[in-house]
């Protein structure tokens, strides 16, 4: 059972995916912190000892802002951004898409299901 920053990563995955599962990591920082640790991105996570899960929680705590403080962080500096009243923190409030995208088809994501104006009732 490898825990590394307050999270089981998968067992029956490699270590180059499992790494993923830790919010803030993703494939390419996964990729060079194999690098840096010098093990094997293919070894299963199951398959890891103790000193390659200590080293990659090592580099991990060292190098990189995961979990809590990074989800921390970001939460901030949308709260900054709405605070301050600017056009992308007024977009956060409103939940509308930050960057740019068109609203008028697509952006279900950020806007929620459709609601139907005038629809059918059952009787």
């Amino acid at each position: 059972m490898a825990r590394i920053a307050g999270v089981d990563l998968p067992r029956d995955t490699r270590v180059i995916i499992g790494l993923t599962a830790i919010y803030g990591i993703g494939p390419s920082s996964s990729k060079k912190i194999l690098e840096k640790t010098g093990i094997d991105p293919d070894t299963r996570v199951k398959d890891l000892t103790e000193d390659e899960v200590s080293r990659l929680r090592d580099v991990i705590d060292h190098e990189y802002t995961v979990e809590g403080d990074l989800r921390r962080e970001v939460s901030t500096n949308v709260k900054r951004l709405i605070e301050i009243g600017s056009y992308r923190g007024l977009r956060h409030r409103r939940n509308l898409p930050v960057h740019g995208q068109r609203t008028r088809t697509n952006a279900r994501q950020r806007r929620g299901p459709r609601r139907t104006v005038g629809a059918r009732r059952k009787r």
